[in-house]
């Protein structure tokens, strides 16, 4: 399974306005801050608070109906379309695997400390972080003392054995999980055994201090040290999942590359108010999505994109205001931490429909899965994360056929790529999505791939101006 996605990138172009065209017939079917900084420079003030959205569905598909706006005439309401065709059952789900570490089976233990199921994060105060820190180091102070060697006890987090799938949460750690020893008395684990004990102390004195890091910043406070990113940050997921405390309270954020643009507004943490829909540009994911309020949109859908470019494109042609109000989130690429929090605080604050726009390739669905079903390594916070109502809009392979687009256009499977979309298939939830099941055969038959940009070969506002429309008009989804 893929894990979190690189750092960097520069921001979206602004936004031009472009006058929009009725669709064809369609078929059915901020920088981060350093330790010890908070928030950003606060930009322009939010709207006020608009009407609620024409439809809202709950967790468990129930729809509700507000006010109705007029349908642009000889086309029905995207909004009652989206509320009468879209089929909100959550289907199933899967993926990754693990020094001198001893496997053993667990205890019944406590379970990780659950996003409730009406969405509220949780938070866990600074006085339990610092217990449970403190209990860690009394435990290895008591091993001394008994002149035995110290062990610290993890969660073996990337075995398939530790992992279920639930319909309302997607990947989840079982209670009774097998776990692993990292041995202070062990050559080959005594230096991760050390490293975990560091970044504990470095922890503690952030939350005594309430300030704040990345894990960037903490890989560059001792390179030489650390030895290299991908160390720090799965350590820092060890000790998450070892303590049974987000992220997020341990003071620790991630580095946001993701963007959000369209209808929506809220309010920082440290009150700086962002409002979405007045930005000229896309606006970065905030890095710490937990502290976020006062969400208000207006939007009928939100619209995950895969890649940057394609978001950009998107943005230039106005399509968030255009064809219906929406939310349009961009991971640029594989997701980071911050831009799944929000996709999933913005599914548990509006409960409106969330489509993905991937290419047609194994890297897209892969993408896709991890924002619907979250990951293996990740999935001791299934439920802050996972979104499993989200559908799969396009680009789907059996558009390609329906729209005629010339083999040469497309691009030929790599090995990679087939062995990718075959590890894709042995996955559980794809046995319990027939849809999803025939798209990937397809794809596997054909041995063909195809980027979202390929759509510009019918022309050039294609995907915005006849792709999109028409999917989101008659239910192309699955």
């Amino acid at each position: 399974m893929v894990g979190e996605g690189p750092v960097g990138g520069a921001g979206p172009s602004p936004v031009c306005q472009r006058e929009r065209e009725t669709p064809l017939v369609g078929q059915k079917g901020r920088e981060t801050p350093l330790v010890g900084q908070k928030g950003r420079e606060k930009p322009s003030e939010g709207r006020k608070e608009r009407e609620e959205p024409l439809v809202s569905q709950d967790r468990w598909g129930k729809t509700s109906v507000g006010r109705r706006e007029k349908p642009i005439v000889g086309q029905k309401s995207m909004a009652s379309s989206l509320a009468e065709e879209l089929d909100w059952s959550v289907p199933a789900v899967m993926g990754e695997r693990s020094v001198c570490s001893t496997e053993v089976p667990a205890g019944n233990k406590a379970s990780f400390r659950e996003t409730s199921l009406s969405g509220c994060d949780s938070h866990v105060p600074s006085s339990e972080v610092l217990e449970a820190i403190e209990n860690v180091i009394q435990g290895v102070l008591q091993s001394l003392a008994q002149k035995k060697a110290p062990v610290l006890t993890v969660a073996n987090r990337t075995d398939w054995r530790n992992i279920e799938f639930k319909d309302s949460v997607g990947l989840q750690m079982v209670p009774r999980c097998t776990t692993k020893q990292i041995r202070s008395d062990c050559p080959q684990s005594a230096p991760r055994f050390a490293l975990m004990l560091k970044i504990l102390s470095m922890i503690y004195k952030m939350v005594q201090s309430n300030t704040y890091a990345t894990k960037r910043d903490i890989y560059y406070s001792d390179t030489l040290l650390f030895g290299s990113q991908s160390a720090v940050d799965s350590i820092i997921n060890d000790i998450s999942c070892m303590l049974k405390i987000p992220r997020r309270s341990l003071h620790i954020l991630s580095t946001t590359k993701g963007f959000v643009a369209g209808h929506l507004s809220y309010t920082e943490e440290d009150g700086t108010k962002v409002n979405c829909t007045c930005s000229a540009t896309a606006v970065s994911v905030p890095s710490n999505v937990q502290g976020i309020k006062n969400l208000i949109s207006h939007a009928k859908f939100v619209l995950i994109v895969e890649k940057d470019a394609t978001f950009q494109r998107l943005l230039d042609d106005d399509f968030f205001s255009k064809v219906s109000p929406c939310i349009m989130v961009t991971g640029r690429g594989v997701p980071d931490l911050n831009t799944r929090l929000l996709v999933r605080k913005l599914w548990d604050s509006f409960q409106i429909p969330i489509f993905s726009l991937m290419d047609a390739d194994p890297h897209g669905v892969e993408i896709m899965c991890v924002y619907k079903y979250g990951s293996v390594s990740m999935s001791f916070e299934a439920h802050h994360l996972a979104v499993p109502s989200i559908k799969w809009l396009g680009l789907l392979p059996s558009d390609l056929k329906r729209l005629n687009i010339s083999k040469d256009a497309l691009i030929p499977f790599t090995k990679q790529d087939q062995n990718k979309l075959a590890s894709i298939q042995k996955r559980p939830y794809i046995a319990c999505q027939p849809l999803w099941k025939k798209e990937l055969e397809m794809m596997a038959a054909s041995k063909l791939k195809a980027e979202i940009q390929v759509l510009t070969s019918l022309s050039q506002d294609y995907l915005s101006r006849v792709y999109l429309p028409n999917k989101l008009q008659f239910g192309g989804w699955i």
